[in-house]
């Protein structure tokens, strides 16, 4: 049985971080994180973006989770969010406010809330930039700059825009599954898919895919591949990412980093114009070279078949996950 000190001491802990998490490659840096203080003792609360319910089971297992406003939707224009932002404001009210804890923001609009309303409660807040984001800061990281005890970055030449920053190291979620070669190709491009990238990869005599389509609809790949494995959204893409033969995935987004850097794998980044609030398309190029992926500009049958060929001739590099780091701040920060 417990004692009531480490009953009390584990009560608090459990108070004392609140990771505003987000889609798509935000909720990956939050499984990350999350990942690291659970090997801390420190089990976070999450805050997911209400009505994705693949956000909510991916991170169920690090700690609490929460369903909250998502101010303003992947691809939306900051125009069309504005009537959300109020609700968001006054969800954070409710859920956000332990003075000795931290706010942690993953890099998206999702994350603004619940930073602006722990600041004003006295907890420390840390902003995280984006993995991808390396000529340009996004809009969430540098509004809440001024207010964070610590802006995370990834890359040395992030400092260049944010130069108090502390330097954790790529940031990706570690992996949960053994590497392996079953011989399939993974195509997936995060949360609002790609239909461009999946007609091209369609057009490809490629017998053996797994297709994660998102909000893009999967039936009629369904029916013009019976053979592929088609799906909308999967929590655990992870399991997908280890036995693949080589990954497909859009630019800006997360999957290139996890495939690469969490299982090695042969990437494949495919710029994508329908992230047009993320990362500018050229550091595409700058981040392949860091991950030693390929990075072409467009989908195009000719284009995808060549980069396959020539990822998987690459050698995927090795490197320390900067979310160990990142932890290990969080921690000190809690009073």
């Amino acid at each position: 049985m417990e004692s009531p000190k480490h009953s009390m001491e584990r009560v608090d802990l459990l108070m004392s971080v609140v990771i505003a998490s987000g889609l798509g490659g935000h909720a990956a840096y939050a499984a990350a994180i999350a990942h690291y203080l659970v090997e801390r003792g420190i089990r976070p609360t999450i805050l997911v973006p209400r009505g994705h319910e693949w956000v909510r089971r991916k991170l169920e297992r690090y700690g609490r989770v929460v369903e909250v406003t998502m101010p303003r939707n992947p691809g939306e224009s900051l125009y069309r969010g504005l009537c959300r932002w109020p609700t968001a404001l006054l969800e954070a009210v409710a859920r956000v406010g332990d003075s000795r804890g931290v706010v942690v923001s993953c890099g998206s609009n999702f994350g603004v809330s619940a930073a602006l309303v722990g600041r004003a409660r006295g907890m420390s807040v840390v902003s995280l930039e984006a993995l991808d984001r390396i000529s340009r800061p996004s809009l969430a990281s540098k509004a809440l700059e001024p207010l964070a005890n610590a802006t995370v970055v990834h890359w040395p030449e992030q400092r260049r825009l944010y130069p108090k920053a502390f330097l954790a190291g790529p940031i990706y979620e570690p992996p949960k599954y053994s590497s392996r070669n079953e011989g399939y190709v993974l195509v997936t491009a995060g949360t609002l898919g790609y239909r461009e990238l999946f007609d091209a990869v369609s057009k490809l005599e490629l017998e053996s895919v797994v297709l994660q389509t998102g909000l893009v609809e999967p039936e009629p790949y369904r029916r013009r591949h019976p053979q592929w494995r088609v799906f909308d959204f999967d929590p655990d893409l992870e399991r997908w990412i280890a036995g693949a033969r080589v990954v497909i995935t859009h630019f800006p987004g997360m999957t290139a980093a996890t495939a690469a850097l969490g299982y090695r794998k042969p990437v494949v980044m495919v710029a994508s114009p329908h992230h047009r609030f993320s990362s500018p398309l050229e550091d595409g190029v700058v981040l392949a070279r860091k991950l030693n992926a390929i990075y072409i500009p467009r989908p195009s049958p000719a284009l995808l078949k060549a980069a396959v060929e020539r990822a998987e001739r690459v050698e995927p590099p090795q490197v320390e996950n900067g979310a160990a780091r990142a932890s290990m701040l969080i921690a000190k920060l809690i009073r």
